[in-house]
């Protein structure tokens, strides 16, 4: 929705856009002629280990404008300064960032519909209000570097991504309810999820707790087990897939 919004404000004002889905992006191919978005959810304090990998085999670009935009639901510390580091040390010149905090989809156990839509009212406020700061050049990307490194690193840890393994680990799929559609498969953006020989997904050890699988399933398959957790889901699963197949987002 947030990537969304910014579009609409940039086609309206003129500017050309397009989209490209990360997880299907080779980073050697990316245009660095024109000035790059980059926009993910935070995780963990900062971001997934697939964007990290991403923006780590960005290759140089002396002077190509960057900014970044990320939707979290309180806090983030170790992606903002560390992102701009890693970035102006590869030529890039960053423009401006903006951290916007929407609902949280990461195994609620509550949802308040009237909070959550509040939330993404004022969010898709702010992301307005950074698109024309794009545009009219006040936008800002700040830095604080012990702090936010620190952050940054505790989040990439080993630790913490074996940690991601094993909560991974907890998903579920009920055969009983599920309908072996495979959208948890196609929208899983590391890969983690195969048709078994009958079918049913499959959970593998490369799980970073994205929770598309477990937000997108359409009947509620997939579970953790003893747990009541609820749904959020910024938009339906349909719409991504119709986006691919009508190469809006273009891979």
């Amino acid at each position: 929705m947030v990537v969304r919004k910014l579009s609409e404000v940039f086609l309206a004002k003129g500017a050309d856009v397009r989209l490209f889905r990360m997880e299907k992006s080779e980073p050697a191919r990316v245009e660095r002629s024109h000035i790059i978005g980059l926009a993910f959810p935070v995780a963990v304090q900062s971001t997934y280990p697939l964007v990290w990998k991403f923006i780590e085999k960005l290759p140089p670009a002396p002077a190509t404008g960057i900014f970044m935009v990320d939707t979290l639901a309180g806090f983030s510390g170790g992606v903002v300064g560390p992102l701009r580091k890693i970035l102006s040390g590869k030529g890039y010149r960053p423009l401006g960032a903006a951290e916007i905090v929407m609902p949280n989809n990461f195994l609620p156990s509550r949802i308040d519909p009237e909070e959550n839509t509040k939330k993404i009212a004022a969010g898709l406020e702010k992301a307005e209000k950074f698109a024309d700061s794009l545009l009219d050049g006040t936008s800002r990307w700040g830095r604080v570097p012990i702090l936010s490194d620190l952050i940054c690193g505790i989040s990439r840890s080993g630790l913490v991504k074996n940690y991601l393994r094993k909560k991974g680990k907890r998903l579920t799929v009920q055969e009983s309810v599920c309908t072996r559609c495979g959208i948890c498969s196609t929208l899983c953006p590391v890969g983690n999820i195969y048709p078994g020989p009958d079918k049913y997904p499959v959970f593998s050890d490369r799980c970073q707790q994205c929770m598309r699988c477990f937000s997108f399933c359409p009947t509620g398959a997939i579970t953790v087990p003893g747990k009541k957790y609820q749904v959020y889901r910024a938009v339906k699963a349909g719409e991504i897939l119709k986006e691919d197949k009508e190469n809006i987002l273009k891979v």
